[in-house]
């Protein structure tokens, strides 16, 4: 039988929470309406998981038992986010594709509005927009503000603002996500760029039902960087214009040092020359610096390492297979 939707469920570390996620989750997909047969829509939900070090992989096989619909997929190590994320969308068979977190920060039950708006408007993508991030340190809220608006800026994408890896896509957008061969994916970029026809859904951001967060300081830096050297050249401009910013500063301070020699009155000292200097050097290795950067995503690329090894999958006839997906660095 084809599967309608697919849900898939990355985590690391969530053994605390996977009980309170199934006990949500698993309602809203049996209540989803099948309009082709008036019947519950057929469904499958694949947790990836990202080498969790907890009891993740015992309560999984636990709910692997209980659940039929459930497929079960390790990875060998943890290889991030937004591998675990790709491993999950390699597999996903549905007509209808959901990427949900396990923490329940963002609520399953928003599921069935975004199938509704999805079908009703013909659209191929609808992203599940936080309205209320009260629940978020303030830190989280401005750091969160900051990297869209800088994402907007660069020109990079029009993903909506708010917007994470919380989404429904057809089968037709999750084709062509698994058809790009690029490395460091950021998913949250990845499909706004597909340009496909979309809309939004707005929830409250809740807090995380139990365990810690996984996305610490560093990792937010990282998908940062990643964001920005993979959907814009702005950075590389940087160089530029800085370089025509030293440019006519050199030129005013020639002609500030010529009107001075002409005037018979010159201005000594080494501060001056020490911080014009420090200044010019500070601006070149920080060229140098985004320069690296994209060097650094070209070397990853012609590597064509896999992003993650696969230890378990319960819906396969063989325990290990090595997916060839572009390698990526995220969180």
């Amino acid at each position: 039988m084809s599967v309608l939707v697919s849900v898939v469920v990355p985590m690391y570390n969530e053994a605390d929470v996977l009980p309170l996620f199934v006990a949500r989750l698993r309602p809203v997909l049996e209540s989803l309406p099948d309009e082709t047969s008036n019947g519950s829509a057929r469904y499958e939900v694949i947790a990836v998981d990202d080498g969790s070090r907890d009891q993740t992989p015992v309560v999984l096989q636990r709910l692997l038992r209980e659940w039929p619909q459930l497929r079960v997929i390790r990875l060998r190590a943890n290889a991030g986010h937004q591998a675990a994320i790709s491993a999950g969308l390699w597999r996903a068979s549905g007509a209808w594709v959901v990427t949900l977190d396990a923490d329940l920060q963002d609520p399953p039950e928003t599921i069935a509005e975004m199938m509704a708006l999805a079908r009703s408007r013909e659209l191929d993508v609808v992203y599940g927009v936080r309205t209320d991030r009260s629940s978020d340190s303030r830190f989280k809220r401005l750091t969160a503000r900051a990297f869209y608006a800088g994402i907007r800026a660069a020109g990079a994408t029009d993903a909506p603002a708010g917007a994470g890896d919380f989404r429904l896509m057809s089968r037709a957008t999750v084709d062509a996500v698994n058809a790009l061969p690029e490395t460091h994916r950021v998913l949250r970029l990845v499909v706004p760029s597909l340009g496909f026809p979309s809309a939004t859904v707005g929830y409250r951001r809740e807090a995380r039902a139990a365990g810690s967060s996984k996305y610490p300081l560093t990792t937010m830096m990282r998908v940062s960087v990643d964001a920005f050297t993979g959907f814009s050249l702005a950075p590389l401009r940087l160089a530029t214009w800085f370089g025509l910013g030293g440019f006519a500063a050199s030129v005013l301070l020639l002609a500030y040092a010529v009107a001075a020699k002409l005037g018979g009155y010159t201005v000594a000292g080494w501060t001056s020359t020490v911080v014009i200097v420090a200044a010019v050097g500070a601006v070149q290795l920080l060229c140098l610096g985004v320069l690296g950067e994209y060097v650094g995503r070209i070397y990853s690329t012609l590597q064509r390492r896999p992003a993650y090894y696969l230890a378990y999958d319960s819906a396969a006839k063989v325990p290990f297979e090595r997916d060839h997906v572009p390698s990526e660095g995220h969180d």
